[in-house]
């Protein structure tokens, strides 16, 4: 099973003219283009009958010819980038390799995976080298013709240039831009040939239609999240290290969280509660893997420079320091945890637990158990649920700014950062409808929640340094190591309060409040 991140430009180009591109200078200097090479491709794509992967911008296929026949998964990470995961040719299209077919077991849900479209391709290859010699990127020429399966229509027939990154800076993508531009090319709003040729198929978003009852900033809002959810399962169930992924699909189970409490009195009590369970379920799962990423890319930066406040001995002194941290074992044993909890989470997202739970969503979304109340108009009704919001953030501060240094004050200020995160993201729902006073107290509740989360970061560590620290068996080099990482952990976390009140002094404000107009 192989893969890789699939960097890629796509342009429309009219179907009799010429393209050529010669050599020209680059980013780092001249590039080179090989001869063409022409290829004859055919790709089979499968999707659930409704069309559930093309929605998300998920593209599966079995292509024939080529140097990379197989099987191609594709998955959008951003603009112009996907994760391409790749499996043997196999037997026929009607036989999705169960790895694949696993990758995106949250969108199918159970109903059947089928041939869809066919699309035939004349390909020309050209690659572009660098100085060196090595492959900069690819351009490539197509002539394509393709069909539906499951329709009676004529097939699509169409020409377009795909330039993708190989070993070259993104710059290179830029150049080749300029040359394609200047012979008439133009960007296609394709993101992939089958949904050029699904065309109008593909069942439009709905959150464009602006929210007008409270209501409806809720649902566009969870819908949003949810649709963050699904984008990052399979990259979950790929990753294997930090790659943001499991930190931004847990952020979008938060965000739906957030907007059940904050909306909770426009809400059935017990669907909304029943759903908040699950989510906190979910949310743990992902917390397990997310915490200890944190922890073991804080402590690698921290071994990689662990002088606390800005100490630098030298010398002979720093050898022998680092010679110690070298030579720690607590850090691979973190590693090994999160590697553990990694695969655990992959168990997870295969549960029917959490096929359940995507399914409750859905259903949220398409049945929202609402009270009467929350179809009142938007502009008057949703001002005051952020708030209302917003309030529970100033009293919670107020309180924990009174208290001792100790571990009480330490639970006010982080119940301070949920309480502001919540207001963050009822906000940030609420911005289509109230626009740029939503947006700058959406703002603010994220500075002050990123302010607080330094020092939350700090605490955490301490107490993770503290539990290896009283460990039986505790070697010399994890000691000395352990030592030094806590009293850099006592420096942040110091530094991360003196670097609270500014934040604070602009996020309570009254002119935040009152540009509500409540």
């Amino acid at each position: 099973m192989a893969g890789h991140t699939e960097v890629e430009r796509t342009y429309e180009v009219d179907g009799v003219a010429e393209i050529v591109i010669e050599d020209f200078t680059g980013p780092d200097g001249r590039i080179t283009v090989d001869e063409p090479e022409t290829r004859q491709l055919v790709a089979d794509y499968v999707d659930t009958p409704d069309l559930t992967l093309a929605a998300h911008g998920i593209t599966l296929r079995r292509r024939r010819g080529g140097p990379d026949e197989g099987w191609h998964l594709k998955v959008p990470m951003a603009k112009g980038t996907r994760q391409e995961v790749r499996a043997p040719l196999g037997v026929g299209v009607h036989r999705v390799p169960a790895r694949l077919a696993g990758l995106v077991a949250a969108h199918v849900r159970g109903h059947e995976l089928v041939p869809i479209v066919t699309v035939q391709t004349t390909r020309t290859i050209r690659r572009l080298r660098g100085r060196r010699g090595e492959v900069l990127a690819e351009v490539a020429d197509d002539v394509v013709l393709g069909r539906r399966l499951d329709a009676d229509r004529r097939p699509a027939s169409w020409r377009e240039i795909e330039v993708e990154l190989v070993d070259g800076p993104t710059g290179v993508l830029d150049a080749v831009e300029a040359r394609l531009r200047e012979a008439g090319a133009v960007p296609s709003p394709a993101v992939s040939k089958l949904a050029h040729v699904l065309g109008d198929d593909l069942i439009p978003d709905p959150g464009g239609a602006p929210a007008r009852s409270a209501a409806e900033v809720l649902i566009a809002y969870v819908r949003r999240q949810r649709d963050q959810v699904l984008a990052y399962d399979p990259l979950v169930r790929l990753a294997d290290h930090d790659d943001d992924s499991v930190h931004k699909m847990r952020v979008a189970v938060r965000r739906i969280r957030s907007l059940l409490r904050t909306h909770s009195r426009l809400l059935d009590r017990d669907q909304a509660g029943s759903l908040d369970a699950e989510l906190k379920w979910l949310a743990g799962e992902l917390g397990t893997v997310r915490d200890l990423e944190v922890l073991n890319a804080r402590f690698d930066r921290q071994l990689a420079d662990p002088l606390p406040g800005g100490l630098d001995p030298d010398g002979d002194a720093a050898q022998r320091r680092m010679s110690r941290l070298t030579s720690a074992e607590w850090p691979a044993q973190l590693a090994t945890r999160e590697r553990k909890a990694r695969q655990e989470l992959g168990r997870t997202l295969r549960t029917p637990r959490y096929f359940a739970l995507l399914t409750a969503v859905d259903d949220f979304i398409a049945g929202p158990p609402v009270h009467d109340r929350a179809n009142r108009k938007a502009g008057r009704l949703t001002p005051a649920l952020v708030a209302r919001s917003w309030r529970k953030v100033l009293t919670k501060y107020g309180k924990a700014a009174h208290l001792p240094e100790g571990p009480e004050r330490d639970r006010a200020l982080h119940s301070t950062r949920k309480a502001a995160k919540r207001a963050r993201y009822t906000a940030e729902a609420a911005r289509p409808t109230l626009g740029k006073p939503a947006k700058k107290l959406a703002r603010q509740a994220e500075r002050l929640q990123e302010a607080l989360g330094r020092r939350q970061d700090a605490l955490v560590a301490r107490r993770q340094l503290a539990r290896l620290a009283t460990r039986p068996g505790l070697t010399t080099a994890d000691a000395f190591t352990l030592g030094l990482l806590l009293a850099g952990e006592r420096h942040e976390a110091a530094a991360a309060d003196r670097g609270l009140a500014p934040v604070w002094d602009k996020a309570a404000r009254p002119k935040l409040l009152r540009a509500l107009k409540l």
